[in-house]
């Protein structure tokens, strides 16, 4: 008789929290079996109570992932030569020749640059990896970015300038432990409801022993949930948190010691926030001078302070100056380093650490390398046993850039892997425009009719998370093992498997000939040896049989002894050693309203949704909890702009317009308006919220400000 199969354990393949699963094989034969689209028997999954970072809790689309993994999916790869063609099947040999061609004659011609990837936190660190070395090694371009850029590289950027290195500090086990929940820009209850509910069971067994905190100018599930909800004025937030420093500082609540020992520029921060008086603040940010010496009160006076963020602080025009600002109150109160305290980037997307660790953006090298340090590009040279100056010492483009290298003819091939861009980037328009002049659009997606897709000369098709083994890594630095328990989907490969078949095919054969993605993995590891993300001592052998680890964890460590929260020692890897204050005065909104356009739009995620809904949208359960975008109103601006409930509305900015049916509710601020942002043109009902935004970004982090844009709204 066949082996009964076992239950497999695993990362769910959604959001940053990282949830564990534990996948549970189809009824034993003699019990009904549901089955996958293509008729193999599906399994089911429910929260892995052995996981640390979630302790058995999971959210609905966790819980419901084993749903989606074979409908719509693509089979095989398909080509066209022109997008007014219909795609017509091809083998992979072909399409390998296509892009093997057309490589080869770009780098005759020198132009390297004109080559682009756009990769996705849905990557394994695997796929991640190997993109790098192929793009930046082998073809000597810089120009690999990911979506992180329009998710985390404000916290990035805001981490690396602050405390000397990317990487969150804290863990989710100071949810249990801080006195004080400081959350601004996330609306944690809906997109990291995991995390969220551990607090609130926390505030429900103990309510005098946390505080929580929300900042954002919608009420939210978060925000109803709060002892204390600032619903401040879009784009006010570092104006905020200069008021509280001002505050605290006249109040004394600030930790000398800390700040003496561990500290620089405290003098220059201290100056520039004296200017922050509580009249300026309250009158900028629309709050009570009440709530402003309350929230002031409770950092300086806190045992710990835990504070999380998430899009609300990253897509803004300033976004790493409001991560430095967030970071300066946890300098000037000691509250880093300890129990139940620090600054904690919520991740977006599974992997988005798992790529920043990689190398993963276009300024990046793996084991956080900058490509513009010589000695940080020979050290990965050495180990891709490439030759000395095969990586560039320039900055690749970014995503946006990527868009406006196409705008200008400069790219000729751009590949598109595991993220739907025609949704999720800002001015879509714009982007469509510019993704139509690039000659060769290659798309890399396990999903049929992505907006991305309708885009696309060649289409290949990648195999997903339960069809390839690879590891990701969560927000608390938590790092899981995803095996592979079903087979591959039609003719799909997994994405560093393409990468790796490229580079064969490109010369490279040494570089690149891998037999399992745990070779890719030991691979990587090496890399970052060392460094603030020391995986050295881990491998994918290990995290099977030990399971999920923090990093740092490096060679000869013990399973789970590692440290679970950064600097500790109150030494920082800065040049100085010492963490810095970002001194810098608030900009606000890049685009602000205007007579022409009076109102404010937000836009955000539902519960139920997940991104573009590429994989989400094809969970009936979900789609029933979301069935159409709304449009979420004032009741005065309803009013005044004539639209009532229930009935169509138009939406427009400077950019485009779209509809969505009004919902009027004071839960949103007088002035402002929320849009969600999943669905793309593809959907039954089209609402691009994102072909509203502006493309105007943070200058140090290049992260777009998809927060927020000026509308107008009226009656469809």
């Amino acid at each position: 008789m066949p082996e009964k199969p076992v239950n497999v354990n695993s990362q769910c393949p959604y959001c940053g929290v990282g949830c564990g699963l534990e996948i549970l094989p189809p009824a034993e034969a003699g019990r009904a079996v549901r089955r996958d689209a293509d008729g193999t028997p599906m399994w089911a999954t429910r929260g892995d109570r052995n996981h640390p970072s979630n302790l058995g809790q999971v959210c609905i689309k966790g819980a419901t992932v084993g749903q989606a993994l074979a409908r719509g999916r693509l089979r095989q790869p398909l080509y066209r030569t022109s997008l007014s063609e219909e795609f017509k099947p091809i083998t992979w040999d072909k399409a390998f020749e296509l892009l093997v061609d057309r490589i080869k004659q770009i780098l005759k011609d020198k132009r390297q640059h004109a080559i682009a990837m756009y990769g996705s936190g849905q990557f394994h660190t695997e796929d991640y990896y190997l993109a790098q070395k192929l793009l930046k090694g082998a073809l000597g371009t810089n120009n690999f970015d990911a979506n992180s850029r329009l998710c985390m590289s404000s916290a990035v950027a805001g981490y690396s300038r602050s405390l000397g290195s990317d990487g969150p500090p804290c863990c989710y086990e100071d949810l249990d432990h801080c006195s004080v929940a400081f959350l601004i820009g996330t609306n944690t209850a809906e997109c990291h409801p995991v995390l969220f509910q551990r607090l609130i069971k926390r505030k429900k067994r103990h309510p005098r022993n946390v505080s929580i905190v929300v900042v954002d100018p919608r009420a939210t599930a978060t925000s109803k949930a709060a002892d204390l909800h600032l619903a401040i004025a879009p784009g006010t937030d570092l104006a905020l948190l200069h008021g509280i420093a001002h505050l605290i500082l006249r109040d004394t609540g600030f930790d000398s010691d800390f700040i003496e020992e561990a500290t620089e520029d405290f003098a220059i921060y201290a100056k520039l926030v004296s200017e922050w008086t509580p009249d300026r603040v309250i009158a900028i940010c629309g709050i009570q001078e009440s709530q402003l010496r309350e929230v002031a009160r409770l950092w300086g006076r806190s045992k710990g302070v835990l504070s999380l963020w998430s899009m609300g602080v990253n897509q803004r025009r300033e976004g790493t100056a409001v991560v430095g600002g967030l970071i300066n109150l946890h300098l000037l109160t000691g509250q880093i380093g300890k129990i139940g305290a620090g600054p904690f980037s919520l991740t977006g997307q599974p992997n988005a650490m798992g790529g920043r660790e990689a190398g993963g953006l276009a300024h990046l090298l793996p084991g956080y390398r900058l490509v513009d340090n010589p000695s940080h590009r020979a050290e990965v040279e050495k180990v891709w046993r490439m030759k000395p100056g095969s990586i560039a010492a320039e900055p690749g483009l970014s995503a946006w850039q990527q868009v406006e290298a196409m705008e200008a003819n400069e790219l000729d091939l751009w590949w598109v892997a595991a993220t739907n861009p025609l949704v999720s980037m800002p001015n879509l328009e714009r982007v469509k425009a510019a993704v139509r002049q690039c000659p060769l659009v290659v798309v890399s997606e396990a999903y049929t009719g992505s907006e991305t897709a309708d885009y696309a000369h060649l289409l290949l098709p990648a195999a997903q998370w339960s069809e390839k083994a690879g590891v990701m890594t969560n927000s608390e630095r938590r790092v899981t093992l995803c095996p592979a328990y079903r087979p591959a989907h039609g003719e799909s490969r997994a994405d560093w498997k393409i990468f790796a078949e490229l580079g064969c095919r490109l010369g490279f054969g040494d570089q690149f000939n891998y037999s399992s993605a745990a070779e890719v993995y030991s691979e990587f590891t090496t890399l970052t040896k060392g460094k603030v993300c020391d995986v050295s001592g881990l491998s994918h052998e290990l995290l099977q049989e030990q399971g999920p680890q923090q990093w740092p964890f490096p060679l000869d460590s013990e399973p789970s002894s590692s440290s679970k929260r950064l600097y500790t020692n109150w030494h920082f890897p800065t040049a100085s050693g010492r963490a810095r204050f970002i001194a810098e005065q608030p900009l606000g909104l890049a685009e602000p309203p205007s007579e022409a356009y009076p109102l404010i739009l937000t836009v955000g995620r539902y519960l139920g949704q997940w991104h573009t809904m590429t994989r989400t949208g094809k969970v009936e359960r979900l789609k029933a909890m979301h069935p159409e975008p709304l449009l979420e109103i004032h009741p005065d601006d309803a009013e005044r702009c004539g639209v009532k409930h229930g009935n169509l509305a138009a939406i427009r900015s400077r950019r485009s317009r779209v509809t969505a049916k009004v919902n009027i509710t004071a839960d949103i601020r007088i002035g402002s308006v929320f849009l969600p942002m999943h669905w793309g043109f593809n959907q039954d009902l089209a609402c691009e919220a994102n072909a509203l935004m502006h493309e105007q970004a943070c200058p140090i982090s290049k992260q777009p400000e998809l927060k927020a844009t000026a509308v107008v709204v009226t009656q469809a």
